[in-house]
Formats: structure tokens, C-alpha cells, sequence
């Protein structure tokens, strides 16, 4: 199984190449594609537990919004990002951990008062695990990044009143994403995650926000 980092950098460059022209990306998107589906065909394990994770969270989101579209969703991404695990070929515990995250907006519950903290608890759990057990992946390193822009971003915009805060969750969880993905598209190689410096903004804005929800009337 080739290096996931190592191959994405190699269509980056050719896409810089080729210059963002339609075509180029369009070019950019299939081969990019392809190479995501042909990873996850030479990990059916990992494969099959992602689709029974999400077909048990797909139960359990059942006439809730957004519900199964969410989970739906977050199986698609997760299957197309499965060359990230590298050499291991199933989930870890702490990848579990980190898609519950992920898709907390369509559970119930997900929207309670105590699901920021329950968020956090989350989150400090995965990396913790994650570290303990030697399973720290490339997988597991960006899925935990989407899974605060998504969560933090959808709870802020549903459920938080002040618009300031809304307008600072924004910035704070999108900010990262888009830099990091332009980068990626300018100088035609990944560059590392903006951890800490980027992130630290929105770790504390996750307390912020999970304190204002939790004692909110």
C-alpha cells in the first residue's frame, strides 16, 4: 500500500503544473477518485466496519435532520479517505471515537445541553487513545480535524443566539480548512496541519461555546 501523502502530493504538483484550469481539475478530481476507491477495496475490513458504524448511527438517526443525510455523508468521506489509515487495514478505537464526534448533529442528544461537553470529552478521548494504543494515522489526524469544523460549526449555527459568536465559529473552524486546502492547491504539495497556532483559536472557542450551551435556558 503506497504512501496516501506521498501520492496525493504527486496529483498536487501535477495539477500546479497543469495550472487550475477546468480541465486540469476535473483531471485532478477522477484520478484523485479512482486512487481513493482502489484504497479503500484493499482495506475491506476497515470498509466494512465504516459501514456498519454508519449503518448502526444511520438507525439511530431516523426521523431526525439532519439525520441520515449527515450520516450518509460522513460514510461517503470517511470511504474516500480510507488510504489515510497507511499500513493498518481496520479502525481503531480511537477513529470510532472520533466519527461518533463527527456525527453527533444527527443523533439524539446531539443537540442536548450537555453534547459540547460531550464533544470535548470526545475529542480529548480519541487523541489520548489514539496515542496510548500506537494507532495515530494520517486518518485519524484529519478526521478529527472535519469532525470539529462540522460539529462546532453546525451546533454554533443552529443553537447559538449571539451573532458574534456565530460569525467568530465560522472564522474560527472554516479559517483552518480553507487555508489549508488553498495552500495545498497554490504551492502543489499538502502542507502540515496549522496545529496549534491555527487550531488554538477554536479549542478555546469550543469550551466558549460548550459553556453557553450547557447553562443556556
Amino acid at each position: 500500500m503506497t504512501d496516501s501523502r506521498a501520492a496525493t502530493i504527486a496529483l498536487l504538483s501535477e495539477l500546479r503544473e497543469r495550472r487550475p484550469a477546468p480541465v486540469a481539475l476535473v483531471r485532478f478530481l477522477d484520478h484523485a477518485a479512482r486512487r481513493s476507491m482502489h484504497q479503500a477495496a484493499r482495506r475491506p475490513r476497515a470498509l466494512a466496519e465504516l459501514t456498519v458504524l454508519h449503518g448502526v448511527l444511520c438507525a439511530a438517526a431516523a426521523g431526525r435532520r439532519p439525520g441520515r443525510r449527515w450520516v450518509i455523508t460522513s460514510w461517503a468521506l470517511s470511504i474516500l479517505h480510507l488510504g489515510l489509515l497507511e499500513h493498518r487495514t481496520r479502525l481503531a478505537t480511537a477513529d470510532v471515537l472520533t466519527l461518533l464526534r463527527a456525527n453527533l448533529p444527527a443523533l439524539p442528544g446531539g443537540a442536548g445541553r450537555a453534547s459540547g461537553a460531550l464533544a470535548i470529552g470526545l475529542d480529548l478521548a480519541d487523541g489520548r487513545l489514539a496515542r496510548r494504543q500506537g494507532t495515530v494515522s494520517p486518518f485519524g489526524d484529519y478526521a478529527d480535524t472535519f469532525a470539529d469544523a462540522a460539529y462546532w460549526t453546525w451546533l454554533t449555527l443552529r443553537h447559538e443566539p449571539s451573532r458574534g459568536v456565530r460569525l467568530a465559529a465560522v472564522a474560527a473552524w472554516a479559517l483552518p480548512v480553507v487555508t489549508v486546502t488553498g495552500l495545498a492547491l497554490r504551492r502543489g504539495t499538502m502542507p502540515e496541519r496549522p496545529r496549534p497556532v491555527l487550531l488554538r483559536p477554536a479549542a478555546s472557542l469550543q469550551a466558549v461555546v460548550a459553556f453557553r450551551h450547557l447553562t443556556r435556558r
